[in-house]
């Protein structure tokens, strides 16, 4: 159902990532909560490799970056997952959100909840994506109500990190200088730079991840060529794009792509 919908429908609010041949991904960045259903093949997540095999979920938080193996069960089924990226007011049903220390947790997709993700994946085609806010909570509280009480306090608030990163990914391809974000947060330079620099982060590197991450996102859920998605990102140079890409997760954009095609 989910693969019909992607091919049929574009703009959906969920994403499907497929592939015949094993992908080793490093540094993946999560800039909001992030669920993935496994459906087909196994994920092995950070440097532990936690496993998750098919008909079972992860759970990531906002804060991580996060090193993951996608493994196809066979040559026939291969790796199969929908990704559903949720805003932290997804969580406000939640009045008790305690501070996580999980970067992530896992769960088994019980019948209620493949249900309830049956019915998202076949209202999203049907729908505007506002009217899909309390779909997602169902499939939160489906969670909580699970067993899995972790999902309250996953999602970390905004940091300031998160805001510039919600700019600058309204229009990925624009030239992002210091100056217009700081005109778009009432802040100066200096006090930019400092609470950057205080999140262990700079406007640079949520730059080039903002940009890397969405160019991942194309090169996972798209045939669009490279060069393309390299424009797409902000990139004038498709080998600076490549070589950007490579530097942060271990593998060109081609090499991913090829993980989704049959010899």
């Amino acid at each position: 159902m989910a693969k019909a919908a992607v091919d049929t429908h574009s703009d959906l609010p969920f994403s499907v990532y497929s592939s015949v041949k094993e992908q080793r991904l490093a540094n993946v960045p999560v800039i909001r909560p992030l669920l993935i259903f496994i459906l087909g093949g196994t994920k092995l997540l950070g440097k532990e490799r936690e496993k998750c095999p098919a008909g079972s979920f992860v759970f990531l938080s906002n804060s991580p970056d996060v090193d993951m193996r996608n493994i196809p069960s066979s040559r026939n089924d291969g790796y199969f997952a929908v990704l559903l990226e949720f805003d932290y007011a997804d969580f406000s049903q939640f009045r008790h959100k305690p501070k996580s220390t999980k970067r992530y947790f896992l769960g088994e997709i019980n019948k209620p909840l493949s249900i309830a993700l049956a019915q998202f994946i076949e209202f999203s085609t049907q729908v505007p994506k506002g009217a899909l806010k309390f779909r997602k909570q169902e499939l939160l509280n489906l969670i909580y109500l699970s067993g899995h009480e972790e999902v309250c306090g996953i999602a970390e608030p905004p940091s300031l990190s998160h805001q510039v990163y919600e700019i600058i990914n309204q229009n990925i391809a624009d030239d992002w200088g210091v100056e217009r974000l700081c005109t778009l947060l009432c802040m100066s330079e200096s006090t930019l730079r400092r609470k950057l620099k205080a999140e262990k982060t700079s406007v640079q590197d949520i730059k080039n991840r903002t940009k890397l991450g969405f160019g991942l996102h194309l090169v996972q859920s798209t045939i669009e060529p490279i060069g393309l998605i390299a424009e797409r990102c902000g990139y004038q140079s498709q080998s600076r794009f490549t070589d950007q890409f490579k530097m942060l997760f271990g593998m060109t954009p081609s090499d991913l792509r090829k993980t989704r095609k049959m010899d």
